[in-house]
């Protein structure tokens, strides 16, 4: 088993004024060589947006774009015609392919939006771009991990390019374990709130650990606790 520890106050940090960005990973003017990606996950980005601001219309290509927004309301438009509203609650995913413009603004003037911004590698490129967003409430567990993303068009979730599985726990004084998929992918814990107990570490909010050559996770929570799972191929 290998680990990797990314504690919140070492992450990457960008003050635009109306935007602050934690990154997990070298992102834009954050470039930590130790820092990449975690396998196929490049990019994990933080971000609170300030009311009616946002980021202006900006490409991407060949890229499983994921955005989870965590607390407000977020506006996306882009050239594929879709003009959405994601909000608490909501998974959005865009294949970027070929290739895809598109905006994200907070629809809200008096209040910010918080949400993570999730880059993954794909396992094909050039694909059609495409656009899903799915509304989560309705399979939510109790002390117990649901699934949110898959590879899987007909499984529980949206569906990405490439052999990944994410989920989400809400968890409250228990334990509790995960098995990967599939043979070679690795485990990124991203903790939202609380505190976890994972292979001898204690995690604590917007703390993230990497897991891999383990099949099998165990872990602990005392208390109360919101964490995002991650499961990803490691031969990136």
């Amino acid at each position: 088993m290998k680990t990797v520890l990314h504690k919140a106050d070492a992450r990457g940090h960008a003050n635009h004024g109306w935007l602050q960005s934690y990154h997990s990973f070298s992102f834009a003017n954050y470039q930590n060589p130790e820092r990449m990606h975690f396998g196929a996950l490049r990019v994990l980005n933080d971000d609170i947006v300030s009311g009616g601001k946002g980021f202006g219309t900006h490409p991407h290509n060949n890229m499983e774009i994921i955005s989870i927004p965590l607390e407000g309301d977020l506006q996306h438009m882009d050239n594929m015609g879709n003009s959405t509203v994601i909000k608490q609650g909501d998974v959005q995913i865009m294949s970027a392919g070929t290739g895809v413009s598109h905006s994200e603004y907070n629809k809200n003037p008096d209040q910010p939006v918080k949400f993570l911004q999730i880059w993954m590698f794909p396992n094909q490129e050039n694909v059609t771009p495409r656009y899903d967003q799915i509304t989560i409430n309705g399979i939510k567990k109790e002390n117990e991990f649901y699934q949110i993303l898959s590879p899987e068009k007909d499984d529980e979730g949206v569906w990405a390019h490439q052999d990944a599985w994410f989920s989400l726990g809400e968890f409250n004084n228990t334990t509790t374990s995960y098995s990967t998929h599939k043979k070679g992918n690795g485990v990124y814990l991203f903790v939202l709130s609380g505190t976890v107990e994972v292979a001898g570490e204690t995690l604590s909010s917007r703390d993230g650990f990497g897991i891999w050559e383990t099949n099998t996770i165990e872990l602990k929570i005392d208390n109360k606790a919101s964490v995002l799972l991650m499961e990803v191929p490691m031969n990136f």
